[in-house]
Order: C-alpha cells, then structure tokens, then sequence
C-alpha cells in the first residue's frame, strides 16, 4: 500500500475518533446541564444529530475500506472458489450503484437547502448535508475498486457453523 493511502486511511481514523469524542463530551454537557442546572445548549441538540450522520458517513467508509461493512452474503457461504469471487464482484458492484445512485439524490437535497439560510449551530444546513452525496459517492468509489481486490478482512463469519 502506497504512503499515500496510508495517510488517507490515517486521516479517516483521526476524523472519526475526533468526531465520536466530541459527540461524547458535548452530550456529556448537555446531561449535566440538564440534569444539574435546568439548562443546556440550545444548539447541541442539532449539531449531535449532524455529527451522527458525518461519524456514520465516515464509519462506513471506513468499514468498505476494510472490508467490514454490512454485506447479505448467505449466498457467499454455500459457494466456493471462482464462484465465489464473481458474487463477490457482483454484490460490490451493485452496492456501488446503490451508493452511487443515492450521491446522486443527495446532491438534489443539498441543493434544496443551499439557498434556504437555515442552520445547525450557525452551519449552514447545505454544509452539513454536503456529506451526504460526498460520502456516498467516495463509498461508491471504494466498493467499486474493492470489488476486483483480494478480501482484506478476516474477520469470522456471523455464522462459521455454515461453513
């Protein structure tokens, strides 16, 4: 693997453990603001659910990255050898579309809010959005070319009895 790559993977790592920490102090905040002092954040509400939504863009990537990412491939189980690698490029592929296809749709929702001036936390709802069709086209990209590379994790299956 490239240096470059290397770092991409390592900048990822850093933004989703940023992210995840954050989301887990500022929603430590607002408990106790709420619980101790009858208070809170009016704007931490929102930007949590934004963060959500960019730690899971980002997770996901990360998960295709590794090959961990949710997959139905009870098919995969009762198959073997070449038939197995052309399911595996055939499901890849197919969940490139699917990604692809929803990159494409969500560029419509940024732009439903690009000129609206509505907020979270003083962002502006399109910036926040923008992760939506940025993710899902990188997650395209991704299981595009992992679909014709050798399966990186070894991770066990969820039901090694079938095998």
């Amino acid at each position: 693997m490239t240096n470059a790559l290397r770092w991409i993977e390592r900048i990822e790592t850093g933004l989703i453990a940023v992210l995840v920490l954050a989301m887990v102090l500022l929603a430590g905040a607002q408990i106790l603001l709420r619980n101790l002092f009858d208070s809170g954040l009016a704007w931490a509400d929102p930007l949590l659910r934004a963060m959500v939504l960019w730690a899971a863009m980002l997770g996901a990537l990360a998960a295709a990255r590794d090959d961990k990412h949710i997959g139905l491939d009870l098919v995969a189980h009762f198959v073997h050898g070449r038939a197995k690698r052309v399911l595996r490029v055939i499901t890849l592929l197919f969940a490139a579309a699917v990604c692809a296809a929803m990159a494409w749709y969500g560029i419509g929702l940024v732009q439903l809010d690009y000129g609206s001036g509505a907020a979270i936390a003083g962002i502006a709802n399109w910036i926040v959005e923008a992760i939506v069709p940025v993710g899902f086209a990188l997650l395209a990209l991704r299981l595009a070319i992992r679909a014709f590379c050798a399966p990186r994790s070894d991770a066990p299956a969820l039901a090694p009895e079938l095998e």
